[in-house]
């Protein structure tokens, strides 16, 4: 959105976070480990050390269970609790640097942020407050979805980008 934003119709953001020009990434990320709840069995590595911070996070299968995936079918979890790999973790002045958004360019974009109203995983008042400080073009809600809109609510998500889709191109 920053590099292209002429060719960028409308960004949809689901149940992500959504930086901008006077949302800092480093400032969202802060905010979002600062409210976010007990990592129950997800685990950080600390390849540089125990002194150094964390360099990947794994989401475990009790925290996809419960907090991600908790409306999603059970072969979803399964698949995914399977299949997953560490994420590795930047550093504040690493994001900063490489995620730097301008009113001139990422500002002229129209966003739309999908909300799932049973996201675990990000707090509605981790939304509410993003939402305040970046606010999109639209927010759009689903009923009965987890984090995992496109597991727990596929054909409502489905909807909302086709509606989308026709409305900001």
């Amino acid at each position: 959105m920053e590099r292209f934003p002429r060719k960028i119709s409308v960004a949809v953001f689901v149940t992500a976070p959504m930086p901008g020009p006077s949302l800092n990434v480093s400032i969202l990320n802060n905010e979002s480990l600062r409210r976010s709840g007990p990592v129950l069995d997800s685990r950080y590595t600390y390849d540089n050390g125990p002194n150094n911070p964390p360099t990947t996070f794994i989401f475990g299968p009790i925290h996809l269970a419960t907090r991600v995936y908790q409306l999603s079918p059970i072969e979803d979890w399964t698949l995914a609790a399977t299949l997953m790999r560490p994420l590795r973790l930047f550093s504040d002045k690493d994001m900063s640097r490489e995620i730097a958004l301008s009113e001139e360019r990422y500002g002229t974009v129209s966003k739309v942020f999908i909300q799932s109203e049973g996201d675990r995983l990000t707090p509605n008042d981790l939304v509410e407050w993003m939402l305040e400080r970046n606010p999109p073009n639209e927010v759009l809600k689903i009923k009965g979805s987890d984090h995992m809109v496109m597991m727990s609510r596929p054909l409502e998500l489905c909807s909302h980008l086709l509606n989308v889709s026709r409305k900001y191109s």
